[in-house]
């Protein structure tokens, strides 16, 4: 039951993603690379309600203001205090609202759906 859960609402967190910046130029912000050798960074992309605005949406923070992430606390140390700290509150935001993941009595973790550096990159 709750690995089905979890794949379905792993199938929407990408969904979302993909809404947010397939198709668009994206800006990606990065110092290093993970064990894996994948970049670990910040994804930026234009707002699709701005379309002559710069590329100033974290696509990263923004799967965790709607619930569609969690935000990996493990690596919150690597973040500067401003990012962790609205990290933090979008995702205590997104859990009072029981946003995305947070609908669920007991939302599971899963890697795939872990924001902040791992977006795949």
């Amino acid at each position: 039951m709750h690995l089905k859960k979890l794949n379905r609402f792993g199938q929407r967190s990408k969904e979302n993603l993909s809404r947010l910046v397939a198709g668009k130029d994206v800006r990606v912000e990065w110092e290093k690379r993970d064990k894996y050798k994948r970049i670990v960074g910040k994804v930026w992309v234009q707002p699709a309600s701005c379309p002559t605005c710069p590329m100033t949406l974290d696509a990263g923070h923004t799967q965790i203001t709607v619930g569609m992430a969690w935000w990996y606390r493990k690596y919150g140390n690597e973040q500067s205090a401003q990012d962790r700290g609205a990290y933090e509150f979008s995702e205590r935001e997104a859990r009072a609202k029981r946003a995305g993941l947070w609908a669920d009595a007991n939302p599971i973790p899963n890697p795939r759906n872990l924001a902040f550096h791992h977006m795949g990159l």
